[in-house]
């Protein structure tokens, strides 16, 4: 029996996608995007099953306000997270707030699926792994919050960066190629580079952990600057 759900996230095209995958699957989902302020009020108004929440900056100060103020107000909604990379600070504070869940946005819609019918029959919908890292934070915290984006940046060269930023803007490699002066077969290969580094496996995937984890804003004054040159011709 599907679940009557709602998808919350800024980035509208994510959760278009997120919520379009879901109704295949035979769930209703109410709505597909918000901005993070509006989240509260439009969950508590539709009163879902399970509300799907994204945030880019789970560590953040605040971030969890709207999971707060609907569990007071819809305490029988479940409501699962959607966030970067595992962070043990943000999965322990989405938890403190009161969510039920935290599923990594790169997850694979099975896994999300799982998640959701964990939420609505009452259980803790999130990997044993990142629960015992959340209490590991909890009773040991660290001194300075992690930066992934800062981190899988560094993964990077300042090519397979602007290649990254280029896969995000929707370029195919015909465009990627062409934009940075290299053969379609090379640019092939720096998007498999990325894709590899950064630990998923499509693009889409690639570029929603760069914009959840903040990668394409650090990557912006890099990539204005490659593009301020003038293109060497690869073979």
């Amino acid at each position: 029996m599907g679940v009557r759900l709602m998808v919350v996230d800024d980035h509208r095209l994510l959760a278009e996608a997120l919520a379009s995958a879901l109704k295949l699957r035979g769930h209703r989902v109410l709505a597909a995007a918000a901005p993070a302020a509006g989240a509260a009020e439009l969950v508590i108004t539709r009163a879902p099953e399970v509300c799907l929440l994204g945030t880019a900056t789970p560590a953040e100060p605040g971030i969890f306000d709207p999971v707060v103020r609907i569990k007071r107000e819809r305490p029988q909604v479940a409501v699962l997270v959607l966030g970067p990379v595992p962070n043990p600070r943000g999965i322990a504070a989405a938890f403190a707030a009161g969510a039920c869940g935290y599923v990594r946005h790169d997850e694979r819609i099975e896994g999300v699926e799982r998640a959701i019918m964990k939420a609505r029959s009452g259980e803790a919908a999130v990997a044993p792994q990142l629960l015992q890292g959340a209490f590991s934070e909890l009773l040991n915290p660290a001194a300075q919050p992690d930066d992934e984006g800062q981190r899988l940046l560094r993964l990077l060269t300042p090519r397979e960066v602007e290649v990254l930023v280029r896969v995000a803007d929707g370029e195919d490699t015909r465009l990627i190629a062409a934009g940075m002066g290299i053969a379609p077969s090379t640019a092939r290969t720096h998007v498999q580079r990325v894709l590899m580094k950064l630990g998923v496996g499509s693009r889409l995937e690639a570029a929603a952990l760069a914009a959840r984890t903040g990668l394409l804003d650090r990557a912006g004054p890099l990539t204005r600057e490659l593009r301020t040159e003038d293109p060497a011709p690869e073979s």
